[in-house]
């Protein structure tokens, strides 16, 4: 019995152990069964490029335009009249006339001083100018009959030329006690108050004429045989963006300054609404009578960066499965020149006619497809405008 239950156990032992190496193979199949499928789905992921999504552009031609050499300059705004206004006399200040940053005309009175005390003097001086009238008439009538010598007559003239000279004197004084404005222009703000005691030569207010303005700049020393009266001068100022002042090179100094062989130059601005101001900081450009052939695009249609600048050039091509013709672009690296308005030169890399993409060049890569639409794009400008918001 006991060899009967020892053969029956070995069995169920031998049975057990098969039904667990079976469920081994099973699982193992089955993983690699699964790695598999897994493997053939990666491998036709791979084999299968995803086709490139299509991107809207806006476009813009390489144009080829005639641009004139420019030289390139910063300076300062200068009035061509400006003055500090100051009094001729000492005194206290009766009466201030103008409006701190008003318009003044040649000859207004600015400020008046106190001339009470002149005025008294200036009245006994003119009744001792009567007396002596009246004496030199008599004398005269005397001489006439042979009354009175000719000595008492020059001494009659005499005293009436004093105090004729007394009276004049007073009255010089009195009018210097005005002050007036020498011309045209716009006031500053004013340096003294009714009332203060003042000497002679005291600063009044700045009298500015606005209208045309100075622009003052210097070119270095090589660029003198280019420069003559009459250039076309182009003026900006951070103190105005967005604006653009015209005007023409007046004046080129007769001398080279010695130590930074530069010319000192000065241009002529009409400034009709008195936008520049005596003392701004203006970024000058002289535009030179010779042109020359320059490619151009627009400055949004160049993507900047370190190791290079680009645009990119958009090209038809056959799609090779369908045999469609597609509108692809094409990376193409740039030499880019000056910039003007919302242009730039190119000076290598790029050929004329040529069509590019404008706008939106950071969203690209090489050889996307592209569908092109301008309705919305903004046309570029050599001389820009803007709205001021």
């Amino acid at each position: 019995m006991h060899d009967v239950a020892r053969t029956q156990i070995k069995s169920r032992v031998k049975s057990t152990r098969k039904t667990v190496i079976l469920a081994i193979l099973a699982v193992v199949g089955l993983f690699i069964l699964l790695a598999g499928v897994k493997a053939l789905q990666i491998a036709k992921m791979v084999s299968t490029k995803p086709p490139m999504p299509v991107a809207t552009v806006a476009s813009a031609p390489v144009r080829e335009d005639d641009w004139s050499p420019v030289l390139s300059a910063v300076g300062s705004v200068s009035p061509v009249q400006g003055a500090v206004v100051s009094t001729e006399l000492g005194g206290i200040v009766g009466q201030v006339v103008f409006e701190n940053g008003g318009e003044a005309k040649k000859g207004d009175v600015l400020i008046k001083l106190d001339t009470s005390s002149e005025q008294a003097q200036l009245r006994t001086a003119e009744a001792d100018l009567e007396l002596a009238r009246a004496n030199l008439q008599r004398t005269r009538d005397l001489a006439a009959r042979k009354v009175v010598s000719k000595s008492e007559l020059d001494a009659a003239e005499s005293a009436f030329g004093q105090k004729q000279g007394t009276v004049d004197n007073m009255r010089s004084l009195i009018a210097k006690k005005e002050v007036h404005a020498p011309f045209d222009g716009q006031l500053g703000i004013r340096q003294v108050n009714v009332g203060q005691s003042i000497d002679a030569r005291q600063p009044v207010v700045a009298l500015t004429a606005l209208d045309p303005v100075y622009v003052d700049f210097a070119l270095p020393q090589q660029e003198l045989s280019k420069l003559s009266s009459g250039l076309e001068v182009r003026v900006k100022s951070d103190a105005m963006p967005g604006r653009e002042f015209k005007g023409k090179l007046t004046a080129v100094n007769s001398m080279v300054d010695a130590i930074t062989r530069n010319v000192s130059l000065q241009a002529t601005l009409d400034n009709p609404d008195h936008a520049l101001r005596p003392g701004m900081f203006a970024k000058v450009e002289v535009e030179l009578p010779q042109k020359h052939k320059t490619l151009v695009v627009p400055g949004s249609a160049i993507s900047y960066a370190p190791f290079g600048d680009s645009v990119f050039v958009i090209e038809k091509k056959k799609d090779e499965k369908t045999g469609k013709e597609l509108q692809t672009i094409r990376q193409q690296f740039v030499r880019v020149g000056e910039a003007r308005g919302d242009f730039v030169a190119i000076t290598n890399g790029l050929k004329p006619n040529e069509t590019i993409v404008s706008t939106g060049v950071f969203k690209l890569r090489n050889g996307m497809p592209v569908t092109i639409n301008n309705d919305l794009a903004p046309e570029p400008q050599v001389n820009p405008t803007p709205v001021d918001s």
